[in-house]
């Protein structure tokens, strides 16, 4: 049975940094595509960043571009999402997402294209 487990998050400060990580199992890292999503109170679950994978094509909203940075270790099954420069609308739960091996950059932040989610972490960026 596959199963998506997520860890790290917390409270930090504008400007401060977090690694998320996503634990795997049921499937190899280069067989599944592995996405991270959001969701704050109130608003729809939103796709932040995917990690392709076939070929490690990496997939990012334009809200996480240039500061967020997702990553895999294939020896620890284990998907990270690195997040700098947080901000206070990057206030939200994350969560982890398996998908098939191929994603494109019209379906990765699709929530239909993912067939197992882990429960979330909360993630607070506040002063």
């Amino acid at each position: 049975q596959a199963q998506v487990v997520e860890s790290g998050g917390g409270l930090v400060q504008p400007g401060g940094s977090l690694r998320l990580s996503c634990a795997t199992s049921g499937f190899p890292l280069d067989k599944r595509s592995f996405a991270w999503f959001r969701q704050a109170p109130g608003k729809e679950r939103e796709g932040v960043s995917c990690l392709e994978g076939s070929n490690g094509n990496t997939y990012y909203a334009d809200s996480a571009k240039g500061r967020f940075t997702i990553s895999r270790d294939t020896a620890k099954n284990t998907v990270y999402l690195q997040m700098d420069s947080l901000k206070p609308e990057d206030t939200a739960v994350y969560f982890c997402a398996m998908g098939p091996p191929f994603v494109t950059n019209d379906n990765w932040s699709e929530k239909r294209v993912y067939d197992y989610w882990g429960q979330g972490t909360q993630v607070t960026v506040s002063s």
